[in-house]
């Protein structure tokens, strides 16, 4: 079983969905999505009189985002940062509810929120999303999703889990997607 944390605002976890995926049907393993709150960082703004050490976290966040854009593209994915970071804390929750095959939903949250700028704490909007991907049976409870998330976030915080995506295969901890070729690794030694 390979467990993957994700936060629909975070970029890496974005880019993690389509390779732990192939991962998933090169082993035939099972897979398991969690929602886990990032703090993802707006780039900063500089202003004229901007200290070297301002200029510099503007230029690193600057060049992350290309990056970013550029493994997206390889992908094949629409990666367009929105102006402010959103608060995906409804949609987190919703995705710790959902029981079936979440995939529908985690590649549609993705896509509302990279590409449309969705507000994914937005319960109408969430709703809409839901009823779309997981089906009509799905109703939103906005207290429940956020006690789900908060219980989730509390049993990630306890297996160590920092940020998204994460990964959690035969009890071992990875904390970025660019673990992925050593989790492949893991699972094909092991198999």
């Amino acid at each position: 079983m390979l467990t993957v944390y994700i936060d629909f605002k975070s970029p890496a976890s974005y880019l993690a969905i389509n390779p732990v995926l192939a991962l998933v049907e090169r082993h035939g393993i099972a897979l398991a999505w969690k929602p886990f709150r990032t703090s993802e960082r707006e780039a900063p703004t500089v202003t004229d009189n901007a200290s070297v050490a301002q200029m510099h976290r503007k230029v690193r966040a600057v060049s992350r985002r290309v990056i970013q854009q550029k493994y997206a593209a390889h992908q094949g994915i629409s990666l367009e940062f929105p102006e402010a970071v959103g608060n995906t804390d409804l949609a987190l929750g919703a995705l710790a509810l959902t029981s079936g095959d979440p995939l529908p939903f985690i590649n549609a949250a993705f896509a509302a929120y990279w590409t449309d700028h969705a507000d994914l704490n937005a319960p109408t909007a969430l709703a809409i999303l839901m009823s779309e991907t997981i089906g009509e049976d799905f109703v939103l409870d906005e207290k429940s999703c956020l006690d789900a998330l908060e219980s989730s976030q509390a049993e990630a915080e306890k297996l160590g889990v920092v940020d998204a995506p994460a990964f959690i295969i035969r009890d071992q901890l990875f904390i970025g997607r660019e673990h992925l070729p050593w989790i492949d690794e893991i699972i094909r030694i092991e198999t």
